[in-house]
């Protein structure tokens, strides 16, 4: 009587190399996921602010990382801008996540004493942003970069921003505010008008405690020859606003030129309409 020979049994090393060398390719694989979100290049986000602002915002030579990194700032017109205009010095930032989405942490050497702080919030159908009070100061002749009508107008003076409990939130694409974003132009002077400067004006754009889905706009004058003002609301996607510009009795004739270009010619006023 014959007898089988006994059956060979594989090397236990041979039979786990190919699962050994999946474990090693997935966790790679995962490793190298992470060291590109952790150390993604500061550039790849100057791409994107470039990208979501169709060139008119621009970080250049950017360092660091995505979370954490530095760049200049400089604002254009556009593609084939001939206007750019840089911010001296650097734009800082940090991004960190929290709980309920992302910190935003931001600071210009030029312009700011202290950063100013960005909550962005995301939830179901709804996410909203949410700004530290703040002040900052910032050249008004950054926005001769933009572009018409800034590049006319050649605008001199200091641009001061302040937010005071501001949180904007969006649910289900619909827009409700709270708090103040408010923007003071101090000491204004342009290259259409000899009087240097023209005067200091205020645009505040008010929500509610409870939030509304309409804020509204307000232009004042806080002193100087050249007298603004007007009103209008944000509704919707649309900002709806009209007002009116005019001189000083006695100074019609310095800022003609300045009131023709500005908006649509009613005597001794032009007429501002937006919307």
């Amino acid at each position: 009587m014959k007898t089988s020979p006994p059956a060979r049994r594989p090397s236990p090393g041979l039979g786990s190399a190919p699962a050994a060398w999946r474990h090693a390719t997935v966790g790679g694989l995962l490793g190298l996921c992470v060291a590109l979100v952790v150390w993604a290049p500061a550039h790849w986000l100057a791409w994107g602010v470039a990208q979501a602002s169709q060139g008119q915002v621009q970080w250049l030579n950017a360092r660091g990382t995505v979370w954490q990194g530095s760049a200049q700032l400089v604002l254009s017109g556009g593609a084939g801008s001939r206007n750019a205009q840089a911010l001296p010095g650097r734009l800082h930032w940090a991004i960190a996540p929290t709980w309920t989405g992302v910190r935003l942490n931001w600071r210009a050497d030029c312009c700011m004493t202290d950063a100013a702080t960005v909550h962005l919030q995301a939830g179901w159908n709804t996410w909203a942003v949410q700004a530290d009070d703040h002040t900052s100061r910032w050249p008004a002749a950054l926005l001769s970069g933009l572009g018409a009508p800034w590049n006319t107008l050649q605008a001199q003076g200091q641009l001061q921003l302040r937010t005071q409990a501001l949180r904007l939130q969006w649910t289900q694409g619909r827009l409700q505010m709270q708090g103040l974003a408010e923007l003071e132009v101090q000491q204004l002077s342009s290259r259409l008008s000899p009087v240097k400067p023209m005067g200091s004006y205020r645009l505040a754009l008010s929500g509610t405690a409870e939030g509304t889905p309409t804020p509204s706009l307000a232009l004042s004058t806080l002193q100087g020859p050249l007298l603004v003002s007007g009103q209008g609301q944000w509704v919707g996607q649309r900002l709806r606003f009209t007002g009116e510009a005019r001189a000083e009795e006695g100074q019609e004739a310095a800022f003609d030129n300045l009131l023709n270009i500005v908006g649509r010619r009613q005597g001794t006023r032009s007429l501002l309409s937006l919307g």
